[in-house]
C-alpha cells in the first residue's frame, strides 16, 4: 500500500495536482515588451492585448546629450499618455566614443540623479543592461555592476530595482557568485535576457539562474529570432516561424519552471528597419501580426481569463 501511495503522489506531482484534487495554479506572470519606438504606445494591436509594462533601455549618461534628451522626452510622453507602466534599463554610452568606458560609481550616480529629477515618475529600474555580456564595459566587472546597484538602491529606496542583468551564456553563474559578494545591499529582483533557451529550445540557462540565486526573476528581455546580421559567436536559427516556435517554447517550457519568474519583458514589438542588425518583432515592418504576435495573443488571452476568475473566486470568498 506504501508503494501505491508513493506512485499516486508522484502522478498527481507530475500532473500538477495538489492534495485533496485541487489543481497546481499555473504561473502567470506580467507580461510586457521591451520597445525603444513610442508608436507602440499609440498601435491597435498593442491596445488589443491590454499591455501596460514597457521597458526602455538608455545609456548611463544619455542625459549628456541633447538628441537622446529628445528622444527619451518624446518617449516617456507617449508612454505617459497611454498609461504605461516604465520600466527604465541602463546601459553602455551611446556615443561611439564612450561606449567601452567603465564610469566610476560617482559619475554613474551623478546621472542617475540626474535621471530621476528629469523623470521623477520612473521608479524601476535595471542597474545595466545585459551587465555579463562582453559588448559592454560590465563584462568581467561584475563588481562594478554591484556598486551601480549600491547607488541606485541608496538614492531611491521605494524604487523597484533590478539588481543584475544578465545574458544565460555559460559565465553566467560565476559572474552573479561574484556581483552577490561585491553588492552591500541585498538584491531583491534578478533580470535575465534567456535568449539562448528560448531559441535553442532548451532550459538550463534558466535553471542555472534559479539555482545560483534567490528571490523573484524577471526575464528581462526574451523572445524568438527572426533575422540577424552580426558577427556574434552565439548563433541561433532564425525565421519567422522560428520565432514563433521560440516564443511557444517561452511560454509553455520556460515561464512554467518556477512561480518565481515574475515578469517577462518581450524584445521586441516592431521591425526596426532594413538596417537593424537584429530582428525579434512580433510586427513586420509595415506593421502586420507575424506568427511570433499570435502566440503571444494566446497566452495573453489565456493569462487573463485566469486571473479574471482567480479574481471572482476571491471575491465568492469574501462574501461568505
Amino acid at each position: 500500500m506504501r508503494r501505491v501511495s508513493l506512485l499516486v503522489a508522484l502522478a498527481a506531482a507530475l500532473l500538477g495536482v495538489l492534495p485533496g484534487g485541487a489543481a497546481a495554479a499555473p504561473n502567470y506572470p506580467v507580461i510586457g515588451f521591451g520597445e525603444q519606438r513610442p508608436g507602440i504606445f499609440t498601435n491597435a494591436h498593442w491596445a488589443d492585448l491590454g499591455l501596460r509594462d514597457v521597458r526602455l533601455l538608455v545609456g548611463w549618461d544619455a542625459l549628456r546629450y541633447k538628441w537622446q534628451r529628445r528622444e527619451i522626452d518624446h518617449w516617456m510622453e507617449a508612454a505617459r499618455a497611454d498609461n504605461a507602466r516604465v520600466l527604465v534599463a541602463f546601459s553602455r554610452s551611446r556615443a561611439p566614443w564612450r561606449k567601452k568606458l567603465l564610469p566610476s560609481a560617482a559619475a554613474y550616480e551623478n546621472q542617475f540623479l540626474a535621471f530621476r529629477q528629469r523623470y521623477p515618475d520612473v521608479d524601476q529600474f535595471i542597474v545595466w543592461n545585459e551587465a555579463n555580456h562582453c559588448s559592454q564595459p560590465t563584462c568581467h566587472r561584475p563588481d562594478m555592476a554591484a556598486a551601480y546597484y549600491d547607488v541606485v538602491v541608496d538614492a531611491c529606496s521605494y524604487c523597484t530595482v533590478v539588481a543584475a542583468d544578465v545574458l544565460d551564456s555559460s559565465d553566467m553563474a560565476g559572474w552573479l557568485t561574484e556581483f552577490k559578494r561585491k553588492a552591500r545591499n541585498a538584491p531583491k529582483i534578478w533580470g535575465l535576457h534567456n535568449y539562448i533557451d528560448a531559441n535553442r529550445f532548451r532550459t538550463s540557462g534558466t535553471k542555472t539562474m534559479l539555482d545560483t540565486v534567490e528571490g523573484p526573476i524577471w526575464f528581462t528581455e526574451t523572445g524568438g529570432l527572426v533575422r540577424r546580421a552580426s558577427t556574434s559567436p552565439i548563433k541561433f536559427p532564425d525565421s519567422p516561424s522560428h520565432a514563433a516556435k521560440a516564443m511557444d517554447w517561452l511560454f509553455e517550457r520556460l515561464v512554467p519552471l518556477s512561480p518565481r519568474i515574475k515578469r517577462v519583458y518581450l524584445y521586441h514589438w516592431q521591425n526596426q528597419g532594413p538596417d537593424a542588425t537584429w530582428d525579434s518583432g512580433v510586427l513586420d515592418p509595415r506593421g502586420r501580426p507575424r506568427p511570433a504576435f499570435s502566440v503571444v495573443e494566446r497566452y495573453v488571452s489565456r493569462a487573463q481569463r485566469a486571473q479574471r476568475a482567480q479574481r471572482a473566486q476571491r471575491a465568492r470568498k469574501a462574501g461568505r
